[in-house]
């Protein structure tokens, strides 16, 4: 039974119901990322530089706020061995395990057991993807460099834009934007809103292709994953970072602008996930990517910071790892609309197609707006015959 994006969604047995539900909430009680991500950012930069780029203070973090032994309790108290399908028990105990795992994250965060639980979640380097990483860095060259003549209220202006047209074909659609002081990205979604630094300075070009990354992926699959049965697509099924964060970057390709140089920093974080799991601290990072690899100060502390949240947050890998692994499946002719019915990862495909099957998964009621552009379909076509280290334009599309 394939549902359409307009039929009606076949309940979950009850008991997989409870626990769907249950993980939904605990998932959104802790922001985990947010947790990780240093704050004063604007201080670590001033005393680095302050100290002739040789030293960084310790990094500060959000309060938690959230008793973690109480919260891991309820977590691994709930019924998942009862859950009457195979298929959704597996997934269910899957998402109930990376709770678990992110729980650990924030209770480990500053200490030498943070790494153990990073590498757990989102794996480490392996060769072939820091050799891949290497290659972008050495052969890739940056483009021309672009005024950061577009700030806070053009990107808020963008933003809005966005939530207009899809509010315009579905009522229901809700995010908020939130203007941040201290944000560690230039934007983020958390939680299905999106954050915009409001010191952001960037290229008027990049402002679409980066509203395209947030909005026409992580908010528009978060979209459509609450309108699934299995209410995990809305938050993610274990592991689907990858996939979220490849198929993000490849938006910003599709809307017409992804410079070479945002290649470079996807690479650069690889580079620097290396060095950060080898114990390197941010200085030596960061002169590796700008003096070894040509990365701008700017660019070269942000990585590093990055690399070093928490401890060793080896989440930055999955970016370029997820958009290599996006455009294998692509090159084998994959469909790419099928990509937003939720957050999922790659590796479930085949459990998706059962889930749609069992009336448990509908089509996506929502295509991000970039896919109504009429070039989208060629940049796609092109997509699926070229490597990684050619996946950029050199000028914005006009």
């Amino acid at each position: 039974m394939r549902v359409a994006a307009d039929e009606a969604v076949r309940p979950l047995p009850p008991v997989a119901a409870e626990v769907d539900a249950a993980l939904m909430r605990m998932d959104g009680e802790i922001d985990w990322l947010m947790l990780l991500s240093p704050i004063h950012n604007d201080r670590l930069w001033s005393e680095f530089e302050a100290s002739g780029r040789t030293r960084i203070p310790g990094f500060e973090y959000r309060e938690c706020g959230v008793d973690l032994h109480a919260q891991r309790e309820r977590l691994l108290a709930l019924p998942v061995e009862n859950v009457e399908s195979h298929l959704l028990q597996g997934l269910l105990s899957e998402k109930q395990r990376e709770l678990d795992r992110q729980l650990e994250l924030v209770r480990l965060r500053g200490t030498d057991g943070f790494i153990g639980a990073s590498i757990d979640l989102f794996g480490d380097v392996e060769p072939t993807l820091l050799a891949l990483a290497r290659e972008i860095l050495d052969r890739v060259q940056p483009g021309a460099p672009l005024a950061h003549d577009a700030g806070v209220d053009e990107v808020v202006a963008a933003a809005e834009a966005d939530f207009a047209w899809y509010r315009e074909r579905v009522p229901g659609f809700a995010s908020r934007i939130v203007v941040d002081d201290d944000l560690a990205s230039l934007l983020m979604v958390s939680q299905g809103d999106l954050h915009i630094a409001r010191d952001i300075r960037i290229p008027r070009a990049r402002v679409q292709p980066l509203v395209q990354h947030e909005v026409g992926t992580h908010v528009v699959t978060r979209h459509n994953g609450r309108r699934q049965a299995l209410r995990q697509l809305e938050c993610g099924l274990a592991h689907y970072d990858p996939l979220q964060e490849g198929l993000a970057v490849l938006s910003e390709y599709l809307a017409g602008f992804l410079p070479p140089e945002r290649l470079r920093i996807l690479a650069a974080r690889v580079v620097a996930t290396e060095m950060a799991l080898h114990d390197e601290d941010v200085p030596a990072i960061f002169h590796c990517l700008h003096e070894q690899h040509g990365l701008s100060t700017g660019d070269a502390f942000d990585v590093a910071v990055r690399a070093r949240r928490g401890g060793c947050l080896t989440k930055d890998a999955v970016y370029l790892r997820g958009l290599r692994d996006l455009l294998a499946y692509l090159h084998e002719g994959g469909a790419f609309e099928r990509l937003f019915v939720g957050k999922f990862a790659l590796a479930h495909n085949v459990i998706l197609d059962r889930l749609i099957d069992e009336g448990w998964v509908r089509e996506p009621e929502l295509l991000p707006r970039y896919w109504s552009h009429p070039e989208a379909d060629d940049r796609l076509a092109r997509a699926r015959t070229i490597p990684v280290s050619e996946l950029f334009q050199k000028e914005p599309a006009a």
